[in-house]
């Protein structure tokens, strides 16, 4: 659990400084459009680690479930956000990983649904 934790911080520092490079260093070299590409990524990416706070310190969940949950989302910060900053921040083109994004919403959604499941099974248990 201190393991996922300590990702989710680095996370969650990580989505800070890339917001504020966004908001002073990047201003001015990307579009508008590119800019708000790059602020959803930082967006979605802060999201999750809030929810992967959650994960790891709500005591309902085994140690195996929140292992389970953080790495689909540390597979979705990775896939989702980090290939919209590739995308944004090199010469790689969206038409070359264009898989990618959406793959890492995928993560996104499973874990979700994981937690669903599980909220589901206790309710159901109680």
């Amino acid at each position: 659990m201190f393991k996922n934790l300590i990702i989710t911080a680095i996370l969650g520092m990580s989505a800070v400084i890339l917001g504020a490079f966004a908001a002073h260093a990047l201003k001015d070299t990307l579009s508008a459009e590119a800019l708000q590409s790059f602020e959803t990524a930082v967006r979605y990416q802060m999201y999750h680690v809030l929810v992967l706070l959650f994960v790891n310190i709500y005591e309902g969940f085994t140690e195996k479930q929140k292992n389970s949950i953080s790495y689909l989302l540390f597979l979705g910060i990775l896939f989702f956000s980090g290939s919209i900053y590739c995308i944004q921040l090199t010469s790689i083109t969206a038409k070359s990983i264009w898989f990618v994004t959406p793959l890492g919403g995928l993560f996104f959604i499973i874990a979700w649904l994981s937690m669903i499941v599980i909220f589901v099974k206790k309710t159901r248990n109680n």
